[in-house]
């Protein structure tokens, strides 16, 4: 402007005749017109040039990662039910699997999405002042409910048109839809709980009022299932934590006093619930032997709370798309539907059940995650090559492609125990491994889940932190599964549980099934040092619980993480290996058994060697954590 004013004076100063035959150069009108504010000829084709120009914010938009199959995609999933299932079954659900993986990456992919920018609130008064307690979900939530129904997502297994095959073409399903459903998968693997113990129970109330709601295919009719367990003194700790109390009413019914603290699926239309009896005099049972188990329906005949009050929904790292909440039991009316003081042994089904619908979480987010990755590295160009074509990005992928197809085994082979259970067909042996390999495949696969999911974030680079892009779900959610339905270290000492109330016959029963897979395996010539290295592993750890059994109890104890750790590795081991040795693997199958078998298989010898469990071990290990620590002490 400065220059135009300039301009302006100079013509002013000139003479008459200066000023009539004055003429400016071309780039006097380009400076002219420009503080004018009107671009130039000149200067509007160098800006058509320019990228950054106004709006223009670059040419360059990246590819996002797509899915198209999950099951067409999942290599393990697919050759796992043809190596195990008979033919005619897989042909007859094969048509419905491969539609249900399209349909897990598309529009169940959008509404689990959705669930997760829309998440649960409570309304807990109406406009006239009067408490409702409403929990307030999103249309999609809502949708999932009636496409799970839709699905047979519990009908399959307890309709049973396959037969023992018919829970592992649900597994097979819930594998795919877990990690798709904006964890509407919680309530359905509760659901699952609940209708396995109506059918374990027998219980007349609970089969004729709610197991037809269970498991119907009509979305009108479907239920979904609580289980409210923890309380504010503990959460697998029942025996001592768990204080509602349960009053005889006239009509047989029970009452229930007490506070829920961590309930998920709070919206459901039912649940299964610990409390302890009272008797005429007010006194109750402390302990396991003094719970029993209690079937509520969360709403009356008039749609109103079952005197039962939210107090709030929990804020979680995680999970935000679950309605999670505390509630106040004031009086909510239940029938007992176990042996009074045998509340753990009838829930004991449902247990197992969301165990297992954990385990399938962890190996289907695994899944998910690591085929948007794949994709991922066949559009994103870094350093003049795609992603793929580096050869250190494919060594980190195929490491988390190993551990995904090593969780996917094992939890594919627990849905198949399960299908024979479930049937009535279960041999000893495969009840012994279910009773130990449940506990082990839940607490291994979580921790390999949150570790793919956050290894499988960077290799998205920024991207995978940013949340608009939906990624950092897959983490935060992850999170979730080492602690849910039990801790590491609770699910450990349940392991060591299992091999205590069997008097060992876990443990002879998982050393007869690996030792009978690996002979099989073994006849491979490319197999056969794996197979060895697995059959020392699990020598070697066997040699270790027999040495540990006959010393302090305590030592057992304090090992019982790496000893599960053990176990769950020679297992997939094997699995992998047993896969690897069918007549229509592929080499793949063999180079991710191969290399799952390298790493240190029996961390708990390794341990035990190092001196970690014993008495000088456990106090360095306190001696480590507590230096600096002084009870009371100020931070100033």
């Amino acid at each position: 402007m400065l220059r135009l004013q300039q301009r302006s004076f100079l013509l002013r100063c000139c003479s008459p005749k200066t000023t009539t035959t004055a003429v400016l150069s071309a780039r006097e009108k380009s400076v002219w017109a420009e503080e004018a504010g009107h671009p130039s000829e000149r200067n509007v084709d160098l800006q058509s040039k320019i990228p950054f120009a106004r709006a223009k914010v670059g040419p360059f938009f990246q590819d996002r990662p797509r899915l198209t199959n999950m099951y067409l995609e999942d290599v393990t999933l697919r050759s796992y039910l043809k190596r195990v299932m008979p033919k005619e079954v897989l042909q007859a659900i094969t048509p419905d699997l491969e539609r249900f993986g399209h349909r897990v990456a598309t529009d169940i992919g959008d509404l689990g999405r959705e669930c997760e920018l829309n998440p649960p609130y409570l309304k807990q008064y109406d406009a006239w002042g009067q408490r409702t307690d409403e929990v307030v979900t999103c249309q999609a939530w809502r949708t999932l409910h009636d496409i799970s129904a839709e699905e047979g997502i519990i009908a399959i297994p307890y309709e049973r048109e396959f037969g023992q095959w018919s829970r592992l073409y649900q597994v097979a399903k819930l594998h795919m839809f877990n990690p798709a459903s904006g964890l509407y998968s919680c309530p359905l693997a509760m659901t699952d709980g609940a209708t396995k113990v109506a059918e374990s129970v027998g219980d007349s109330v609970l089969l004729e009022r709610a197991y037809p709601h269970l498991v119907s295919r009509n979305p009108a009719e479907f239920w979904t299932s609580g289980q409210w367990m923890t309380e504010r003194r503990g959460g697998s700790d029942v025996a001592d934590g768990t204080e509602t109390l349960a009053v005889l009413q006239d009509d047989g019914t029970h009452r229930l006093y007490g506070y829920k603290w961590f309930s998920s699926a709070t919206d459901a239309d039912m649940t299964l619930t610990l409390a302890r009896v009272m008797d005429d005099s007010g006194e109750v049972v402390q302990g396991t032997r003094g719970l029993s188990l209690f079937y509520l329906e969360t709403r009356d005949s008039s749609g109103q709370l079952n005197n039962i009050q939210v107090q709030r929904l929990k804020n979680k790292l995680g999970t935000k798309q679950l309605p999670t909440g505390e509630l106040l039991l004031d009086g909510a009316v239940a029938h007992k539907i176990s042996d009074e003081g045998r509340g753990v042994a009838a829930i004991a089904n449902m247990l197992t059940i969301s165990r297992i619908h954990n385990s399938l979480m962890a190996s289907g987010c695994a899944r998910r995650l690591l085929n948007l990755a794949r994709d991922y590295s066949t559009k994103r160009r870094v350093f003049g090559k795609l992603i793929c074509e580096h050869p250190l990005h494919m060594q980190t992928l195929s490491r988390l492609e190993t551990e995904t197809r090593g969780a996917t085994l094992l939890v594919l082979e627990v849905g198949r125990l399960l299908g024979l259970q479930d049937c009535k067909m279960a041999s000893d042996q495969d009840e012994l491994m279910l009773r130990l390999i449940t506990p082990i495949t839940k607490l291994y696969t979580a921790k390999q889940a949150i570790a793919v999911c956050s290894e499988g974030l960077e290799s998205f680079g920024g991207q995978g932190y940013i949340e608009d892009t939906g990624l950092p779900t897959f983490l935060r959610d992850a999170q979730v599964l080492s602690i849910w339905e039990g801790t590491t270290n609770v699910l450990s000492h349940d392991v060591l549980r299992s091999l205590v109330k069997t008097k060992g016959a876990v443990l002879q029963a998982f050393y007869s099934d690996t030792t009978t897979r690996l002979k099989q395996a073994a006849v491979k010539d490319n197999l056969r040092p794996s197979c060895q290295a697995v059959e020392s592993a699990l020598q070697k750890t066997m040699s270790f619980a027999q040495k540990a059994a006959s010393q302090d109890p305590g030592i057992l104890e304090v090992a019982a993480r790496d000893f599960s750790y053990s176990l769950a590795r020679i297992y997939i081991g094997v699995l992998m290996l047993e896969h690897a040795s069918w007549d229509q693997a592929s080499s793949t199958d063999s180079t991710a058994a191969v290399r799952w078998c390298r790493q240190d298989l029996c961390p708990v010898v390794t341990g035990d060697e190092a001196g970690y469990y014993g008495k000088e071990g456990m106090a360095q290990d306190t001696a480590l954590v507590m230096d600096g620590y002084h009870v009371g002490s100020s931070a100033l």
